[in-house]
């Protein structure tokens, strides 16, 4: 069958980054995931003090730069067991709390719901509605929305004096201790989030909203008055009517390395995660959930630009050199990542999977993954952070006399391998340090969208965005609001530009 080129400019993402698809009639055949971009943020770090960085791995995002950081602390402490202490690890937790909600939020109302005011909706019974609630920079709940997310992020500049790109964090604890005024400033801000969560997203307080536990008392409760002209309400029936909810599946094994560390379990010697939210392997296929063991983590360059190796490798034998080969099968410089040579998805929905939360595991087993599913657990996963961050200003509070910063052994960031994880906004990620002699002379990261977005891997094995569009039929080949809604809904952090490569015809469209 002839294949047609079109090329899809998809805006409201972070980043760089192409998305190439074959179409066969009007059904994707084939899909290449193409990190357009170049970075080397691991090259950068290669002969620099171990506390650079600190300094230096914020900038990796200007979404996630809390995430960065904890996750350099954590890898830098891990070389030789720094200790510390739990007054910190809950200043950490809140402040990466924090970060990810407001991510969830302007990811969803910001950058996924203008889809749902495409044209070809334009006469659709809840068109209206969605405009009045959606419309970017006009909607009542976009305006709302920017609103709380921007007093969100004044939790991390009271402990880190600014956000994005803070450096309070180091090895041993935070830079201040908490005080009563912070806590009280704190409370405010949270207090703020929920009540405007409970207004706008769900009519419901977050108590009774997050007690919903099965996908039919679900599906009651959001055609309930109260709740179906909510945010979340008017969301769901769209896109549930639309079908999001019956495509864009991709692989069926979920990653989480447990979210926000527990800070009585997470002491020194370091071992398994100790985390709030437990994490591990979720199987989609036997709803399961395997133990999460980082030595199984590789990374494959077969199909990216770097200096070739065979098969995969672990990042404490992993390296980062780019090697541009255009004419060649090589087609993006991200990694290919993969956890037990298993193509994995990460993100809220693996978060709330493996860390157990009844919802979104019940409506998994009944529909299976999906694009609704997916920015659906994205607005369940901030409501259960929110009502996380209640009790981790609880506990702060019983700590206010306590140390918030335990000083290293000497010598102890001098030598050692390292390596740390949390649940950024986006997933799973992970920085691996090696030092010698007081200089690092390995740095390697595995973001979230490197997971999720991965090219082929060794064995020819798509990455997860690229399975989760193959075989996707579309409406209309010249409006294909179907690839954006699947590439949306995993809060992508590159620019993408989606093309359909074939014989002949080249077509270029934005939306």
């Amino acid at each position: 069958m002839a294949r047609k080129t079109v090329n899809i400019e998809l805006n409201r993402v972070e980043g760089d980054l192409e998305f190439q698809v074959d179409l066969e009639g009007d059904r994707v055949a084939d899909a290449r995931c193409i990190g357009t971009l170049f970075r080397g943020f691991e090259q950068l770090l290669i002969g620099r003090a171990p506390k650079d960085a600190l300094v230096i791995t914020p900038r990796v995002c200007g979404i996630c730069g809390t995430a960065h950081l904890f996750t350099t602390a954590l890898a830098l402490e891990r070389m030789n067991d720094v200790p510390v202490p739990a007054h910190a690890t809950i200043i950490r937790n809140l402040c990466l709390m924090a970060e990810n909600v407001q991510s969830d939020i302007r990811q969803t109302f910001l950058f996924f719901a203008p889809d749902l005011l495409n044209p070809r909706y334009a006469d659709h019974a809840l068109a209206p509605a969605l405009e009045k609630a959606f419309k970017p920079l006009q909607g009542s709940v976009v305006l709302s929305a920017l609103d709380v997310s921007r007093t969100l992020v004044e939790i991390v500049a009271i402990f880190g004096g600014q956000w994005p790109h803070s450096t309070y964090m180091i090895p041993g604890g935070v830079t201040r201790p908490a005080t009563v005024s912070d806590i009280i400033d704190c409370r405010e801000i949270v207090d703020k989030a929920v009540r405007w969560f409970e207004k706008e997203v769900v009519g419901d307080s977050l108590d009774n909203w997050l007690s919903l536990d099965t996908a039919e008392r679900f599906l009651e409760w959001v055609d309930e008055p109260a709740h179906r002209d909510t945010a979340l309400g008017l969301f769901t029936r769209f896109a549930r009517d639309q079908g999001l909810h019956t495509y864009g599946a991709g692989t069926d094994q979920f990653l989480s390395a447990g979210a926000h560390y527990d800070p009585v379990e997470w002491q020194a010697p370091y071992g398994e995660q100790r985390t709030l939210l437990a994490g591990g392997v979720y199987d989609g296929a036997t709803h399961k959930i395997e133990a999460f063991r980082p030595e199984l983590i590789t990374e494959h360059v077969r199909h990216s630009w770097y200096r070739p190796y065979p098969d995969g490798r672990h990042p404490f034998e992993g390296e980062t050199v780019p090697d541009y080969q255009p004419e060649s099968d090589r087609y993006s410089w991200a990694k290919a990542p993969r956890y037990d040579d298993r193509v994995v998805e990460t993100g809220p929905l693996a978060e709330l999977l493996t860390g157990g939360d009844a919802l979104i595991v019940d409506l998994l087993k009944k529909e299976g993954a999906n694009t609704w599913l997916r920015q659906f657990a994205r607005l369940r996963r901030a409501s259960v952070l929110l009502d996380l961050m209640r009790a981790q200003l609880k506990a702060l509070s019983q700590e206010l006399n306590n140390p918030h910063y335990l000083a290293p052994a000497d010598g102890s960031l001098d030598d050692g391998d390292g390596f740390g994880f949390v649940q950024a906004a986006r997933g799973t990620l992970g920085h691996w340090v090696q030092v010698r002699n007081g200089e690092i002379t390995r740095y390697q990261i595995v973001t979230p969208t490197a997971w999720n977005a991965s090219p082929k891997d060794s064995a020819g094995r798509h990455g997860h965005w690229e399975q989760s569009v193959i075989g996707l039929p579309l409406t209309d080949i010249d409006n294909p609001i179907e690839i954006s809604h699947v590439v949306r809904s995993h809060d992508p952090c590159l620019v993408c530009t989606v093309h359909f490569v074939g014989a002949g015809k080249k077509v270029r469209y934005g939306v």
